[in-house]
């Protein structure tokens, strides 16, 4: 599906939109991040896990997102036990240096667990089922006490790589001051697991049809950024998370440009090579 090169968004009180005080200085240095697509099938067709972030956090407050966050230095860490496409063929999908390339990959793994309770590890030929007994784990990692690598050899589980696609690559436009360089995956949720909303920066989560998620968007009950907006549009003309996942996908670097207009926000896609 082509992507439009422009369109227009309503900004609600709150929205978490913001712009740099001094507009005129450089833009800030984007950090590295990692947001995973998280997938189901539901009874009526595909099915996609997303979360309502808490208000007043310092980006996308009371926006509606898929889990992720920023990459942690250790989620370089080459002792990881790892199965599936090896960093570097992630690199290659994601136009960067193998380091930076597993960073992004365990990222991806760390937040989603942190932020859903899903666990994409076990080992070579199964994934884990049943994540209750790395409930203090979890914790932990989200206040940054272990790391993954530590983790994941403590609890004698392999990195499952095999089980991501890379979806996206969006930059944040250069006019906020809070800014990511973010690599988008996508996953079937495995099964025994379930996505909960037990993190501390969500005030609610769940699974939605894509299309009943834009739809909420439109008349007001949720907020959505254009990369959640547009991927959520891509992923409409799926009918099961298999086939999300069997499809082609060009991984390009797109840094969208906001244009205030009175009380909307025109988005310009700007789509460059990495």
């Amino acid at each position: 599906m082509d992507r439009p090169s422009e369109f227009v968004f309503d900004i609600p009180a709150g929205a978490g939109i913001a712009t740099r005080a001094n507009a005129d200085g450089p833009p800030a240095q984007p950090k590295d991040a990692a947001t995973v697509i998280l997938l189901r099938d539901g009874a009526d067709g595909l099915e996609v896990f997303l979360q309502h972030r808490v208000k007043g956090m310092p980006f996308a407050g009371g926006m509606t997102v898929f889990p992720g966050g920023g990459v942690d230095p250790r989620d370089a860490d080459a002792s990881v036990s790892w199965a599936g496409p090896p960093p570097s063929w992630w690199a290659g999908q994601f136009s960067c240096d193998d380091s930076l390339a597993r960073a992004l990959v365990c990222g991806a793994v760390r937040e989603t667990f942190e932020e859903s309770g899903v666990l994409l590890a076990g080992t070579e030929d199964a994934v884990v089922a049943d994540v209750s007994p790395y409930r203090d784990a979890r914790k932990a990692l989200e206040r940054r006490e272990i790391s993954l690598a530590g983790f994941l050899a403590d609890a004698g589980l392999t990195l499952r790589a095999d089980l991501l696609l890379p979806w996206a690559h969006w930059v944040t436009p250069e006019q906020e001051p809070r800014r990511y360089d973010t690599r988008f995956f996508a996953a079937k949720l495995p099964e025994g697991q379930r996505a909960d909303g037990a993190t501390s920066e969500a005030d609610s989560t769940g699974w939605q049809r894509p299309l009943d998620a834009i739809a909420d968007a439109r008349e007001g009950r949720r907020v959505l950024m254009p990369p959640t907006w547009l991927t959520l549009t891509e992923l409409d003309v799926f009918a099961t998370a298999d086939e999300a996942l069997a499809s082609s996908r060009e991984i390009v670097r797109t840094i969208p440009v906001l244009i205030r207009e009175d009380d909307h926000i025109r988005v310009v896609l700007h789509s460059t090579e990495a």
